[in-house]
């Protein structure tokens, strides 16, 4: 990698997403969030015909959700929609069809290290028409950066995620008798109680690998600091550091067997999720982000039956949000794809999946009222508000690396799970694969 990519991804990976409710503008409105699409710059086509592919990771709730997104579309251009999901392995399904000739019209990825990859190698279309002047006016400077290859636009970020959650089940806080726990010790210690109580403190999801990486780094940002993150988000510093050494240490306090339910490599996120909604809970919390209600499949009540507390601070550290965003791309420029990009820049497009749960969007047009409940305007406003905020590390990485099933992280994370005490062996592995993934 060269010193100045090191330098752009530091840079992206500095998303102070505060901007985006509070940047300056220009026409005078000081920010105010009109609803329904208003104060979009773009109109989007209508009678446009035709028919279009959209390809994502989502299934289940989240695709149910996007699909009320479509219809909207196709309601609005006449033009119909397939929608495919790729399931986690987005990288590998989209190459085997770019290799093969037939791409999906659209596709909406969550490593901005895969938008990358793929401009490389000219699979993407530039959508500066079609978004950029929405972009410009609704969404923060970082956004546009994160969506950006040498100077050309190919990403717009419609969804986006505050990481830095614990959801738990109310009736096993209430059973055990402990509350919401401000630091990492005291997440420990109630943990202890909780297991004490007869219910398994944590349901972890790290069938899918993701979600480990989402622990690590959530930990890793408190415990070593937004510097170091920065320095291992871009490999300056190896895996190998003793800063990553003591934050799996820590990870692998959670990850112990004895305080989760079942087998973490075996739990899918769903299930995870369900774990802890469902009646009665087979565990009492589960560490994900701000989505997490969105894929339950069990029904669940927000604050009667679940709530949230911010990730704990780790060693006295400071407030910090660590989250995602998917990003919107083309890879066929056809009047159907550039209007479903317009589209979706509008606050309509957002407020659609806001009101069903599970969703936040870096588009400030959004009027906050939109979403479902209070548990997800607080940590939109979370995501918002955020002092210090960091991209989701493994996605500014090299997709072999920080975003492939099976492979680097998401595999090698897997192995902590099985085994929470060999931590110099994990290490070893991550920095191995992430210098082979950094040197492509």
């Amino acid at each position: 990698m060269t010193a100045s990519l090191r330098r752009l991804l530091a840079l992206l990976c500095v998303l102070a997403l505060a901007a985006a409710g509070c940047g300056d503008d220009d026409d005078g409105d000081n920010g105010a969030a009109p609803t329904g699409g208003g104060g979009d710059d773009l109109e989007v086509p209508t009678n446009v015909g035709g028919s279009m592919e959209v390809s994502a990771v989502w299934s289940g709730e989240e695709q149910a959700a996007f699909k009320q997104v479509l219809d909207a579309f196709t309601a609005r251009t006449g033009t119909t929609v397939t929608f495919t999901s790729t399931g986690d392995d987005i990288a590998t399904a989209l190459r085997t069809r770019l290799a093969g000739g037939s791409p999906p019209d659209v596709a909406i990825l969550p490593q901005p290290g895969l938008l990358r990859d793929l401009a490389g190698q000219n699979a993407l279309q530039p959508i500066e028409e079609a978004a950029g002047r929405a972009i410009d006016r609704n969404w923060a400077d970082d956004w546009r950066t994160l969506g950006t290859v040498n100077n050309q636009l190919y990403g717009l970020f419609y969804k986006a995620a505050n990481k830095s959650t614990v959801w738990y089940n109310v009736g096993a806080f209430r059973t055990a008798g402990v509350e919401p726990p401000e630091t990492f010790d005291e997440l420990m210690r109630i943990a202890g109680t909780i297991r004490d109580s007869g219910i398994p403190p944590f349901s972890i999801g790290g069938g899918d690998g993701w979600v480990l990486t989402d622990l690590f780094e959530n930990i890793y940002i408190r415990q070593a600091g937004p510097e170091k993150y920065d320095q291992l988000t871009t490999h300056d510093i190896p895996w190998t550091d003793p800063s990553v050494k003591e934050a799996l240490r820590t990870m692998a306090r959670v990850l112990d067997p004895a305080l989760v339910n079942g087998s973490a490599v075996s739990t899918t996120f769903v299930q995870s999720v369900d774990n802890v909604f469902k009646k009665p809970p087979a565990a009492a919390m589960v560490i994900e982000g701000d989505f997490v209600p969105g894929v339950a499949t069990v029904p669940a009540e927000p604050e009667t039956d679940y709530n949230v507390f911010d990730f704990p601070s780790v060693g006295g550290s400071d407030p910090m949000v660590v989250g995602g965003g998917d990003a919107v791309v083309m890879m066929k420029d056809t009047p159907q794809a550039r209007a479903f990009l317009t589209f979706l820049t509008t606050a309509e497009a957002a407020e659609i999946w806001a009101r069903q749960g599970g969703f936040a969007s870096p588009n400030k047009a959004v009027d906050e009222a939109a979403y479902a409940n209070a548990i997800q305007r607080r940590n939109a406003l979370a995501l918002a508000n955020a002092e210090t905020f960091r991209f989701d590390m493994s996605d500014l990485a090299p997709a072999a690396f920080g975003g492939t099933v099976g492979r680097g992280e998401w595999a090698i994370l897997q192995d902590l799970a099985r085994n929470p005490g060999n931590v110099d062996a994990v290490a070893t592995a991550l920095e191995q694969a992430a210098a082979a993934a950094y040197a492509e």
